[in-house]
């Protein structure tokens, strides 16, 4: 069995940054009503319907990244994510955080990284993902790296592979054509602004 495979076969959440993950890494500055200039993102539809499907199978999803956005997390919600931690250049915190409220395992999780501050998560996720617009070092420290870029795609590729590795393509066309799926219970998605955490092991 590929060794990928396998770790996929254990995954059951998948976290990932978002500017050049979740987008292109280009951020729109447009001036407010007030005059005041407001942050734009773009985010593929490709991959909301890859989350989305993972969540359909019982596969959590979040995001932790360094840049706070109330995009971001509209996103977030919009796709069902479970966790939103905003603002940490350094990951490891939220990661353990994460799993900790999850109840899960570095081998239980897979990671989607594009730069230098996620390569320490990379390291020690159980099936490490990196764009293929990555840094060179990230992808040295990814187990796969995707054929589409960030924004583009990749994490939608990245979640084709879990639900294939566990066997879910078929169920997943089944019920593509019979527009029926499974509503799982989700609770309410854990947001984490660092710029509002005071004190703490955050």
């Amino acid at each position: 069995m590929n060794k990928n495979v396998a770790r996929a076969k254990k995954i059951k959440i998948l976290l990932m940054d978002v500017d050049g993950v979740l987008t292109d890494g280009k951020m729109y500055y447009l001036p407010g009503p007030e005059g005041r200039m407001i942050e734009f993102k773009a985010f593929h539809a490709l991959d909301g319907i890859g989350l989305r499907l993972l969540n359909q199978f019982g596969i959590l999803t979040g995001v932790i990244t360094g840049h706070e956005s109330p995009g971001t997390e509209g996103r977030a919600r919009v796709l069902g994510m479970s966790y939103a931690y905003q603002g940490f250049l350094s990951k490891l915190a939220p990661l353990e955080d994460i799993l900790g409220d999850a109840g899960l395992t570095l081998e239980n999780t897979a990671y989607i990284g594009d730069d230098w501050t996620d390569i320490p998560v990379l390291k020690r996720a159980g099936l490490a993902f990196a764009p293929s617009n990555a840094l060179p070092e990230v992808k040295r420290a990814a187990h796969f790296v995707t054929k589409k870029a960030g924004g583009e795609g990749a994490v939608r590729e990245a979640c084709d592979f879990i639900l294939a590795s566990q066997g879910r393509r078929g169920e997943v066309m089944r019920y593509v054509e019979t527009a029926h799926w499974p509503s799982p219970e989700r609770p309410e998605m854990k947001v984490v602004l660092r710029s509002r955490k005071i004190g703490g092991k955050l």
